[in-house]
């Protein structure tokens, strides 16, 4: 048995959750990935999981045994790393955790040049929702968070991203552009259900450091409630009312003038975006290269690009 192999298969069936889903991650038969996980547990003399039809649980030396998994495997890494820097080449392969929102609408269009600039390194990207914190089993964790960022990790700063209002050209024709949070009320607005239960979304006027006016804007249901960023940046786009949306979901849309912004004195709410790692001695040159170009698309700064290149942002 190769037991580093039957290792690496055991983490990645528990990343994964399930047998089959690690089998697909690591292009291999299911039948393969049973049998590793069979094998080490023959080898080791304990059961590291208990199987049910619908889930999997790590017994109690099972999650013992995970954890000084991951400090074998990263060590090992770490060894590789190593040597890679040495040779100045990059190579391999880099996990990513990021929001589905920030993969699909700004990540995905520029990995055809990281891929040109870097060929032997390729990329595996997990979107399951929101990432506010950071995972330990992915080489970066993409992160978007209101509050400062804590922990026992290394985080480098992508850009920040502002909550903004929009609709599309013909609805704002139709039903009128508001020039007040207060005019909101007249309009079909596309917001979360948490909006709703929160009763209204507060503006602020000015400085985000030093606003000169906040207020409150009634917030009634609309003809759509929903917590799918995707589903309201759609329906927005088809007229059917004024949608909440992060800048990098609509940077394309404003610039090809199919959304346009709607009260753009006023701010609602930013986000910053982080690309997180592992606190790790020696870094991999596949995820130092990833994490440069990461920063270099997005700016690295405490700014708003996609509201800067589409030519809106706040006064």
């Amino acid at each position: 048995m190769d037991q580093l192999k039957a290792m690496r298969v055991f983490a990645r069936v528990i990343d994964e959750g399930s047998f089959a889903g690690a089998a697909r991650a690591l292009d291999l038969a299911p039948a393969v990935v049973t049998r590793l996980v069979a094998d080490l547990e023959e080898h080791l003399g304990a059961r590291l999981l208990n199987r049910t039809t619908r889930r999997l649980a790590l017994t109690e030396v099972g999650e013992a045994y995970l954890e000084r998994c991951r400090r074998v495997l990263m060590e090992l890494e770490d060894a590789q790393a190593l040597v890679q820097s040495a040779t100045h080449e990059a190579r391999g392969h880099v996990r990513v955790l990021v929001p589905p929102a920030i993969a699909v609408h700004q990540l995905a269009k520029h990995l055809a040049r990281f891929h040109q600039q870097y060929p032997h390194v390729t990329l595996e990207l997990h979107s399951p929702g929101p990432v506010t914190q950071i995972d330990e089993a992915f080489d970066i964790s993409i992160l978007s968070t209101k509050e400062p960022l804590q922990g026992d990790f290394v985080a480098r700063r992508l850009a920040r991203t502002e909550v903004i209002l929009c609709a599309a050209p013909e609805y704002l024709q139709r039903r009128g552009r508001p020039q007040h949070p207060q005019e909101l009320h007249q309009h079909d607005v596309l917001v979360p259900p948490m909006a709703i239960q929160q009763r209204g979304i507060v503006f602020v006027r000015g400085r985000r450091e030093a606003p000169d006016e906040r207020i409150e804007g009634e917030c009634r249901r609309g003809v759509l409630t929903t917590g799918h960023n995707d589903t309201n940046y759609a329906a927005a786009l088809h007229g059917l009312g004024v949608a909440a949306l992060p800048s990098f979901m609509i940077e394309d849309a404003l610039m090809e003038h199919a959304l346009e912004r709607v009260l753009p004195l006023w701010r609602l709410q930013s986000y910053d975006i982080w690309a997180a790692m592992p606190s790790r001695k020696f870094l991999p040159a596949r995820t130092r290269v990833f994490l440069d170009f990461l920063v270099s698309v997005f700016g690295g700064q405490d700014h708003d690009p996609w509201l800067e290149a589409a030519g809106c942002a706040t006064r």
